[in-house]
């Protein structure tokens, strides 16, 4: 068992998944002799080469319009979009192209690519630079969405989704890069779709993505030790979303939370309180409870920032209050 950053984790992945493969390359905006802004790529050129690991124009619509041709004519490409943010210079692609070509050819080609991608707040960056935006992706037939916590995670999944068929849109929380976890050593693969119960309570269940897991966990740890029991899940895979676990673990405690690091109109946690309603609505003991960003741009001061994504204090208070 190893101990490896977040971003180490990602390199891991893709080096494991380039030895296996010859036929999966990695395009992007200082990937290679940089090892990447957040240097999630670093050894990578040194490894495989200029030929597989190339550093790419600054060019949004280039990287994808090439990595989807490239997937279209046999390779398993890899695309690095810096920031999420930039998904919208180019969301033509993902949103029109990658998404829809499978069922335009009527599965005549598959289109085998990730496009990876920094999401989310909390070093500063600014509005332009800070957004958390797997909700746009969610809302496109055609692309899966994953979006890990843990380093583990970030190479298992990163690994399952090169070798997925179809285009999965890998958002990796920078705010999470320089955290360590431990991760298996050897091959790692893990499945898509599938959530992940953290902890188990008897009080409520409490649902996270990425950056916010962490801070569902310390939430859960100080509700502890006030008497609240609370189930953990990490949500990791938006589509497929896994909503046999998320339905199983609300109906065990009666009493469901979202905590979403998106703005609060039309988050991820509006599509599963809705599944929920639908779903197990009699065995909810209260309504749903969502704890989001608002939806505002998202500042750059330090305080304004912290004050508005869902913070420990914010979670605990939340739960706290409404469990009466």
């Amino acid at each position: 068992m190893a101990e490896l950053t977040y971003r180490d984790a990602v390199a891991a992945a893709i080096a494991q998944e380039m030895e296996r493969d010859e036929n999966v390359v990695f395009l992007g905006e200082d990937i290679g002799g940089a090892g990447g802004v957040f240097k999630a790529s670093v050894g990578l050129l040194e490894r495989f080469g200029p030929t597989r690991v190339r550093d790419t124009p600054i060019s949004e619509m280039a990287i994808l319009g090439t990595c989807m041709g490239a997937a279209m004519t046999g390779l398993r490409p890899i695309a690095e979009i810096m920031f999420s943010d930039f998904l919208a210079v180019c969301w033509d692609i993902p949103a029109n192209q990658m998404a829809k070509a499978r069922y335009m050819s009527g599965g005549q080609f598959t289109l085998p690519l990730v496009v990876r991608t920094a999401n989310g707040g909390g070093l500063r960056f600014g509005a332009q630079h800070s957004q958390a935006v797997e909700n746009w992706a969610m809302a496109v037939p055609g692309l899966k969405v994953v979006a890990p916590s843990s380093a583990a995670d970030v190479k298992g999944l990163l690994a399952a989704a090169i070798r997925d068929p179809d285009p999965v849109m890998f958002f990796e929380a920078k705010e999470l890069y320089p955290v360590k976890g431990e991760v298996p050593d050897g091959e790692l693969v893990d499945t898509l779709g599938t959530a992940k119960v953290l902890r188990s309570g008897k009080d409520c269940t409490i649902l996270a993505l990425a950056a916010m897991v962490p801070r569902a966990m310390a939430a859960a740890e100080r509700l502890a030790r006030e008497g609240i029991d609370a189930t953990v899940v990490d949500v990791r895979s938006l589509v497929p979303l896994d909503t046999q676990t998320i339905l199983r673990e609300t109906i065990a405690t009666g009493r469901l939370y979202t905590v979403e690091e998106n703005p609060r109109l039309c988050g991820w946690g509006a599509e599963i309180a809705s599944i929920v309603a639908e779903e197990a609505f009699w065995d909810l003991d209260a309504p749903i409870v969502r704890i989001t960003t608002p939806h505002a741009p998202l500042p750059a001061a330090e305080a304004l920032e912290d004050g508005a994504r869902p913070s420990v204090d914010r979670i605990v208070t939340t739960v706290r209050r409404t469990l009466g």
